[in-house]
């Protein structure tokens, strides 16, 4: 994604999260990601392009521009 005005470089990319179009600050990473939506990530499974991302790897992945993003929480309840 380019600045339209000059041609840099964006400072946000755009992804799809189940299913829904978000625009997001370039170099957000799945953890980031998790806490701007108030989700414990403990509790949490985060598919990236068809790609399970493990929980240890959620701070270091960094989304990009055309990320196709499934996120899953557990609920308790019985």
């Amino acid at each position: 994604m380019t600045d339209p005005a000059d041609g840099s470089p964006a400072t946000t990319l755009a992804v799809t999260i189940n299913g829904e179009r978000h625009v997001l600050p370039d170099g957000t990473s799945v953890a980031a990601l998790l806490e701007l939506h108030r989700l414990d990530a403990r509790f949490t499974a985060v598919e990236r392009n068809a790609e399970l991302v493990p929980k240890s790897r959620f701070a270091s992945t960094r989304l990009a521009d055309g990320d196709r993003l499934e996120i899953v929480t557990l609920v308790g309840g019985g």
